[in-house]
């Protein structure tokens, strides 16, 4: 029997099914590194928390894969069941996809593959939670409340086994209350109507106020609790500028929190891994900014030294 990849998907609920984690966990060779304990990745797609991108999904988990990493894929719940590529005649919308649900959805995926550390051959001081645009919000958003006791009332878990042990956020929407401005002064009505539409996934209103937009930025809640973080955007992003990493790196340095931040001149938004792999068309590929990747392995491998 050759052994191969397990790749498997775990319902995270057992009352409903659209919020799952598609596992690609590697196999323990008796030929080399047996036995060894490997880093782990969950990683958050993005959507704008109206679907989760397959784009950000599976290419992204091999990518991690290959470099020897367990990947796991969170599809968190979202306003619509599938990815919507027709917006004028959307499926039904799920109420569900308000916060916190979303957030109770990564950190029971973050202590389900704590649990499994010693099954799935996983380390489990070496978790990193990697999210993208809006996935990189979710991710953000762990990262600041893991410790908070709201989490363990809800999951009925001790905090520790929801902290992430590092961050990795692809042009991540991060200060809630400037992207309520961009978008309400942004000429695009595209813009507009998708904030509007992710605005109400996220807080269950179109229009939400000061406090809400406060509640949902991790850039105003992080502490000395929040772990290291690597961040990468592209300066042409329009449509999650790049004031929500600096920002968010801003915070950071003044909570002494460890972290590196790469910001590109040129590319779009929703690069992904920003090559052929992940590229829907011509100006997702971007040999500049696909050097992320491996700038973020390197950081990895420095944080866990």
């Amino acid at each position: 029997e050759v052994m191969c990849m397990l790749t498997q998907t775990i319902q995270l609920w057992e009352d409903r099914d659209d919020a799952r984690v598609q596992c690609y966990i590697l196999h323990n060779s008796p030929e080399f590194q047996t036995g060894v304990k490997r880093p782990a990745v969950i990683i958050c797609p993005g959507g704008a928390y109206l679907g989760t991108s397959d784009r950000e999904a599976e290419p992204v988990a091999l990518r991690f894969a290959a470099a020897g990493y367990h990947a796991f894929v969170l599809r968190y719940t979202t306003y619509y069941k599938e990815w919507v590529k027709d917006f004028q005649n959307p499926p039904p919308a799920n109420p569900r996809s308000v916060f916190p649900q979303p957030l109770l959805d990564l950190a029971q995926t973050v202590a389900l593959v704590r649990r499994h550390a010693e099954e799935w051959h996983i380390d489990p001081d070496r978790i990193a939670v990697a999210g993208f645009s809006a996935g990189g919000h979710l991710a953000a958003s762990l990262g600041v409340h893991w410790h908070e006791a709201f989490l363990q009332e809800r999951l009925g878990a001790d905090n520790d086994q929801f902290k992430p042990s590092a961050l990795i956020l692809g042009y991540p929407l991060l200060d809630y209350l400037f992207m309520h401005e961009d978008s309400l002064n942004s000429g695009d009505p595209f813009k507009r109507g998708l904030f509007g539409l992710a605005a109400q996934a996220v807080f269950g209103t179109p229009e939400p106020n000061e406090e809400q937009l406060r509640q949902r930025s991790p850039v105003l809640h992080v502490s000395s609790h929040t772990p290291p973080v690597f961040m990468w955007h592209t300066a042409e992003d329009g449509l999650v500028s790049a004031h929500n990493s600096l920002v968010f790196a801003s915070a950071l340095a003044k909570q002494g929190i460890p972290y590196e931040l790469h910001i590109f001149t040129s590319g779009e938004h929703g690069l992904s891994l920003a090559d052929e792999t992940t590229a829907d068309m011509p100006s997702q590929i971007n040999p500049e900014a696909a050097a992320w990747f491996q700038l973020a392995l390197n950081w990895l491998k420095k944080q866990w030294k």
